[in-house]
């Protein structure tokens, strides 16, 4: 087995989007090449209502896939093909664009006002970028838990591990999505396969994500979601941490004193060029004009 080293640690900015939501994002709208075939992940955790209610109204998707992952608060969605409703605490909507949909998000915040939860950008290969858009809408008590002999718990969102196979299907960059708490003080050991790209986001407690003998890896301090610093290699982690990982086949993680959560994703790359503006991402310049085009003059929505 080969422990995976640590490309690099970054920090999700401070960024706004929709309607003027205040969020944070921990990549995006950059190099894909590292991250393929993922394009972009947010973190929408936020106490005060007047920072999120204004929501992500009415906007265009085509060639991805987003994947959005309720924690606190509900999310209320609607969309062209006439699909409706509300994701909640624990609950998962993985939509596949596909050829062209119009969809709005509106948050709104549990009974103490707080919303948190995650936006994941998943690229269709060339083959799909136009097929038939689709929901997947998971309940929150359909995504199968596992906890290990040490207490680690492993919410199994997409793929499988552990023996448990997550209920969202058919997706093309066939991801692992993994909801992760490691208790405090335990080191885990995490399969991932050599061939995929895979990221972890920090989101509770803190950890180190490295082995004492792998030279490759982060050496001093930890990567936490409390706000401690970590090594000369990067300049500062903290609340919100994203650990790109390069090639091997296992992760793993130190808890600290407080036990760590994170999520843990990875995926095939698909190794096809992007050609990406806003919401809509293709494969050619050319392919991105004419979809922009098409929202222009009412003709993108090609499924009804």
């Amino acid at each position: 087995m080969s422990i995976r080293p640590i490309k690099s640690i970054v920090q999700a900015k401070p960024t706004i989007e929709g309607a003027g939501v205040k969020l944070r994002r921990a990549f995006g709208f950059g190099n894909t090449t590292e991250f393929d075939p993922f394009l972009l992940f947010d973190d929408f955790r936020n106490e005060n209502p007047e920072d999120f209610l204004a929501g992500f109204p009415w906007h265009p998707h085509r060639g991805i896939e987003t994947i959005t992952y309720v924690l606190k608060g509900t999310v209320k969605h609607g969309d062209s093909l006439g699909n409706s409703g509300t994701l909640g605490s624990g609950d998962v909507q993985w939509m596949t664009a596909g050829s062209g949909i119009l969809h709005q998000e509106m948050p709104k915040g549990d009974d103490q006002g707080k919303m948190h939860g995650f936006q994941l950008w998943a690229n269709l290969p060339a083959s799909l970028k136009m097929t038939r858009p689709r929901y997947q809408d998971i309940g929150g008590r359909d995504i199968p838990e596992v906890t290990d002999d040490d207490g680690t718990r492993v919410r199994v969102v997409c793929g499988e591990f552990w023996g448990q196979k997550g209920p969202v299907e058919g997706v093309a960059a066939d991801p692992r999505y993994l909801d992760i708490w490691v208790p405090a003080g335990k080191r885990k050991k995490l399969p991932v396969e050599t061939t995929r790209h895979a990221f972890a986001y920090v989101f509770e407690g803190s950890g180190d994500f490295r082995d004492a003998s792998d030279p490759h890896g982060v050496t001093t301090e930890q990567v936490s979601a409390t706000g401690v610093a970590a090594n000369a290699v990067v300049e500062r982690t903290g609340n919100r941490s994203l650990v790109l990982f390069d090639r091997g086949d296992e992760v793993v993680v130190q808890a600290g004193e407080e036990g760590i959560r994170f999520l843990l994703v990875s995926g095939k790359p698909l190794e096809e060029p992007v050609a990406w503006y806003g919401p809509i991402v293709m494969n050619t310049p050319e392919q991105l004009r004419q979809a922009w085009t098409e929202l222009q003059d009412g003709t993108f929505i090609k499924h009804r």
